[in-house]
């Protein structure tokens, strides 16, 4: 088999999709608390602070705040070798900017890591998952203030002194390039709020952006860059067993036809997509095409003293990324558009979709991996993949999922021929491996999990978790190293 004998099998949360007990244990407000939740036809909303009719499903979440020796058990029982999970920056530090953290916090995560030692599985930690803390957004305007990068090294110094020993291996932003894919990005990964009480948000808002600016986007993404390239060099300083990796939410653009301009439009959308942050986590500074785009926006980089050799000092072990689906490039505007992941664009006539419009695309995958790893030829992990789908639950309480068992078989495969390519894979966590919030919808109908849990769109629910056929079947992906996937 193609896979390495070390290969970090597991699953991926977010803490503000999973954790719940949001005003519990000294936990101060995230942007997350004051989202509303949606569905797949009506759009989140954001309000300023939190309001008495509306539903706020980051509150509770699926409750693995009160629950997470429960949902650890059930990995150690799947075989996990890796979980990928997330800090709510706001359990340590209530509002951001505080020097000393919360103790309280700090000894949640203390025991949350333990739990996963006893276990055998390693903790894959995204220090910033789509959770700033809300008084820094309130007061500071999210990361477009560079006083942004202090609080998070301060932060992060903390995790690396209070955790060595039970986690090696980090990520320092998630999904860091959504900072230039609108408003509802700068929302979600830089705490830059619109104005007003209540907004709809996200890819079905029709989000009036006349707020925002690209200058604001481009600002905010290069103090996250620098702060994740200090994070990176602050990391091995304090344990040099630390391995910090880079995340992206990544984009396949397809040229809608074989036209030239299709092919150039697909290639300038690739790299701003994918190769825009990707060089400067991995390089230590940014792509030749960057002079160009910044001179055609009229954008100013925001360089200060010594940034561009914290960029370099700062460069990742490793580089990660979310694959769901792919989409097409085209200036044709016939061409019927698709969903996905915090995007939409000019659908695939040869692909299926998923129930939310998103399109199936597991050569996809192999074709980026080759594509990662030809460019930067560091390790890759694959940190988010599965399929988001309404489950139903039998009468006698099981739940035969044999779409995401499809789904995820067949992207392990092309993983699997993209090793054999000669790209250098280190892991794999499926997506949502008990069932969570959706960050883009806030919905619980949308489920990825391969542990179902008893919650609906409006909170109600036992919260009891329940395997799925997917459950069962990962866990022979899992014993057999990926050999199952071809039998």
């Amino acid at each position: 088999m193609a896979f390495r004998k070390d290969f970090l099998w597991g699953g991926a949360t977010a803490a503000n999709q999973f954790e719940g007990g949001f005003d519990e244990g000294g936990k101060g407000l995230s942007v997350p608390d004051v989202m509303t939740g949606g569905t797949k036809t009506c759009p989140r909303h954001i309000t300023d602070g939190i309001f008495e009719e509306y539903h706020y499903p980051s509150h509770e979440a699926v409750d693995f705040f009160h629950r997470y020796k429960e949902d650890i058990a059930l990995y150690g029982e799947m075989g996990f070798k890796c979980f990928r999970m997330s800090i709510n920056w706001t359990r340590l530090f209530p509002r951001g900017d505080e020097k000393e953290p919360n103790r309280e916090g700090v000894e949640f995560y203390r025991k949350v890591f333990e739990e996963c030692r006893k276990y055998g599985i390693e903790p894959l930690v995204t220090i910033s998952h789509y959770e700033l803390p809300y008084y820094l957004a309130k007061e500071y305007g999210g990361w477009s203030n560079r006083r942004l990068i202090d609080f998070f090294l301060n932060y992060c110094g903390t995790l690396f002194r209070e955790y060595r020993g039970l986690v090696r291996y980090w990520l320092t932003f998630n999904e860091i390039n959504i900072l230039l894919m609108g408003a509802y990005g700068n929302i979600m990964g830089g705490g830059i709020l619109p104005p007003g009480r209540d907004t709809a948000v996200g890819v079905l808002a029709g989000l009036d952006e006349s707020w925002d600016d690209e200058q604001r986007w481009y600002t905010a993404l290069h103090h996250q860059l620098v702060a994740s390239a200090k994070a990176v060099k602050l990391a091995h300083e304090t344990d040099k067993e630390n391995r910090v990796g880079c995340m992206v939410l990544s984009r396949i653009a397809y040229p809608y036809t074989c036209r030239p301009d299709d092919v150039l439009k697909a290639q300038q959308t690739m790299e701003l997509a994918n190769y825009y942050c990707g060089d400067v986590h991995v390089r230590g500074e940014y792509p030749a095409f960057a002079g160009r785009l910044w001179r055609e926006k009229g954008i100013e980089i925001p360089f200060g003293p010594g940034d561009k050799e914290a960029l370099k000092e700062g460069r990742v072990d490793f580089f990660s990324f979310s694959y769901y689906s792919s989409s097409t490039a085209t200036d044709d505007p016939n061409v019927p558009v698709a969903a996905g992941n915090m995007m939409r664009g000019p659908a695939n006539p040869y692909l299926e979709q998923s129930q939310w419009g998103w399109t199936i695309d597991p050569k996809g995958l192999r074709y980026l991996l080759n594509e990662f790893y030809g460019r930067w030829r560091i390790p890759l992990m694959v940190v988010e993949n599965g399929l988001g789908a309404e489950d139903k639950v039998e009468t006698d309480g099981s739940i035969h999922d044999q779409y995401r068992i499809e789904y995820m078989k067949e992207h392990i495969r092309q993983m699997a021929e993209a090793v054999e390519d000669g790209v250098d894979l280190m892991g794999y966590t499926v997506w949502g491996c008990t069932d969570l919030v959706s960050a883009g919808t806030g919905e619980m109908a949308k489920r990825y999990g391969l542990v179902y849990v008893d919650k609906d769109n409006e909170g109600k629910g036992s919260l009891e978790r329940s395997r799925k056929d997917s459950f069962y079947w990962y866990k022979k992906v899992i014993e057999s190293n990926g050999e199952e996937c071809f039998r």
